[in-house]
């Protein structure tokens, strides 16, 4: 006959027992016998209540994803050929959602032979970088995916406003010494 360490249902330690012990012992009290860890020697079984640890588990999964963060990704589509003024407001937009704190994708779409200038793309998606620098980081280069060239910037960080006012504060103190 087999023998596992039962773990009892207020987390005590039973010993090590023969299986049909164990099934008796979570039979009488009305609960699961659950394996917790089958690669153990012997295994180790738990006596518990199997759906309202399923419940559990399930309501701590809900509350850290409700924890989490979700950062939104926004998109602007530019042109090789688009006009200054057209630039300019998307340019104003990606500013608005960078400083909500949102992601902007800055994708250049190519049409016909536009594609064998990519420098053309490269250098427009760097002046928006410039103008944006203030307010976003570029998170990922300027890379080609097959008729478009894609940049995705992303917030400045509280990580380093937090080093700019780390940085003010050792100042002060050096000028206090």
């Amino acid at each position: 006959m087999p023998e596992v360490r039962l773990i009892g249902p207020d987390d005590n330690h039973l010993g090590i027992v023969p299986l049909s012990q164990a099934l008796t012992i979570a039979n009488e009290s009305e609960l699961d016998l659950v394996e917790v860890s089958p690669a153990a020697d012997p295994p180790v079984v738990r006596v518990m209540d199997y759906g309202k640890f399923l419940y559990q588990q399930q309501k701590r999964e809900r509350e850290s994803r409700k924890s989490q963060k979700q950062i939104e990704v926004k998109e602007i589509q530019l042109r090789p050929k688009t006009t200054e003024h057209h630039k300019s407001f998307k340019v104003r937009d990606a500013r608005r959602w960078l400083e909500e704190g949102k992601k902007v994708k800055v994708r250049i779409c190519f049409r016909g032979r536009e594609i064998t200038y990519p420098e053309i793309a490269i250098e427009l998606l760097a002046e928006v970088s410039e103008e944006l620098a203030d307010v976003g980081e570029v998170e990922q280069k300027p890379n080609r995916e097959g008729r478009t060239m894609l940049m995705i910037l992303a917030p400045v960080g509280k990580k380093g406003a937090q080093k700019e006012d780390e940085e003010e504060e050792l100042e002060e103190e050096l000028e206090e010494e």
